[in-house]
């Protein structure tokens, strides 16, 4: 059979199944002069530059909105009643 490759694109999308280092890891993360999204250290797709200023406004975001969601859940939690609804259909015929 035929090798295999390890790291390359499907589509368009990158993909890397080697064997993942520390330094790969780091370095993947970290790429100043580079755009917002870089090709992820192992696995399929994308991942976040942490180099880019942008990006830390993306997890600045997504952190807001898990904190507002949890502090949602715990509030909504004493109000939260889950009550039988009357639906009443009117079919048009008189």
């Amino acid at each position: 059979m035929a090798d295999k490759s390890t790291s390359g694109e499907i589509l368009g999308v990158p993909y890397n199944f080697e064997r993942p280092s520390i330094s790969r890891m780091l370095s993947s993360y970290w790429q100043p002069g580079e755009g917002m999204l870089v090709e992820k250290p192992f696995g399929v797709g994308y991942t976040l530059n942490l180099a880019n200023w942008r990006s830390w406004i993306v997890v600045a975001v997504a952190g807001a909105l898990l904190w507002q969601q949890e502090q949602g859940a715990s509030d909504g939690d004493e109000e939260a009643v889950d009550e039988p609804v009357e639906v009443i259909v009117d079919d048009g015929d008189d």
